[in-house]
């Protein structure tokens, strides 16, 4: 997809296909990711859909991933911090 950039409009990325975790809440509450068609990942609010979508590299993703895997953002989520 050319011209995608890091903070563009959402609904400015045509045929992606959006997809929320399954532990997403009832809300609906969550973060959205959808593959580009250049190899890249979007994510965005779900609760902002037209909002603004962060393009990451399939490496930056996949680290990120691990990292979550592994808890090493854990803390972001502790009662009283």
């Amino acid at each position: 997809m050319h011209g995608t950039y890091n903070g563009m409009v959402s609904s400015a990325l045509h045929d992606v296909v959006w997809q929320k975790s399954t532990h997403s809440n009832s809300q609906g509450t969550c973060v959205e990711l959808a593959r580009l068609p250049h190899g890249g990942v979007a994510m965005r609010n779900s609760r902002f859909p037209e909002g603004p979508a962060l393009v990451y590299t399939r490496a930056e993703v996949a680290a990120l991933l691990r990292g979550v895997k592994d808890g090493d953002f854990d803390q972001l989520l502790a009662a009283g911090r």
